[in-house]
């Protein structure tokens, strides 16, 4: 029987403890949980070394809170302290690293606005909390078909979210190309996922200094968060930073934008 590897990232511990619970109970399913992105990313690096890979990603919406101490039943992994990694920028963290992992969103509520976000980051789905168990499997499965999944009444919100983004496109490529160059450079490991200690480390920065760079690429492109830096970003067609197999930043060239 060939099993499905999945792994859950959400910051609310009973949720994630209990919908990995739910699916390990299936035959054919495997699955950890992990309490942040950056616990997520370790994950998967750990994954890949042990000859291991996860298929399948389920990634809160709203993933950014820390975990509080104590044993879970199901392990998951704590956060890092340096850098909370909303649940789309995870998407492009991992899609760029492990572009072969299949990456589902779960949220709250229907939003036509974030789940444009998402497929445009790289994810394949797009699912209610509250759904069923069997709907939940389908999608995993349909995930790993090629298959994108979004909840019938989404459907006309995304695909107007879609076609308004492309009219933004010219927009947000003028406002990237108010930055300086290392300014892109740190646009790029946004886009990545990376948190500022991160960043700091690969491009040989402060931390304060980074932070400066990070608040000048907001002020520039007109934006309040990094989520809406990286949805611009994405816009204007700038892809993640290229880490190369050393870890270390690979010449802007390797940028899509």
């Amino acid at each position: 029987m060939v099993r499905i590897r999945v792994l859950v990232v959400d910051d609310h511990r009973i949720f994630a403890e209990s919908l990995a619970a739910a699916l390990a109970a299936e035959p054919d399913v495997d699955v950890s949980a992990a309490g942040s992105g950056p616990a997520a990313l370790r994950c998967l690096e750990r994954a890949v070394a042990e000859g291991r890979r996860y298929d399948v990603l389920l990634v809160d919406a709203d993933l950014g809170g820390q975990l509080p101490g104590g044993r879970a039943a199901v392990p998951v992994q704590e956060a890092n302290e340096e850098g909370l990694v909303d649940g789309i920028s995870l998407v492009v963290g991992v899609r760029s690293a492990h572009p072969a992992v299949r990456v589902v969103v779960l949220a709250e509520k229907d939003d036509p606005r974030r789940a444009a976000l998402a497929l445009q980051a790289g994810a394949s789905g797009w699912v209610a909390k509250d759904c069923s168990l069997s709907r939940l499997l389908n999608v995993i499965r349909g995930v790993l078909r090629d298959e994108t999944h979004l909840p019938p009444a989404l459907l006309t919100g995304v695909l107007r979210e879609l076609t308004a983004a492309r009219k933004h496109r010219t927009e947000s490529e003028r406002l990237v190309e108010s930055l300086t160059p290392r300014e892109r450079e740190v646009l790029r490991c946004m886009v990545a996922g990376l948190g500022r200690k991160a960043v700091a480390e690969r491009l040989f920065l402060s931390p304060h200094t980074v932070r400066t760079h990070m608040q000048n690429v907001l002020g520039k492109l007109g934006v309040h968060s990094t989520l809406a830096a990286v949805a611009l970003a994405r816009r204007a067609g700038v892809g993640p930073v290229d880490l190369g197999p050393t870890g270390r930043i690979m010449p802007e060239e390797s940028s899509s934008a």
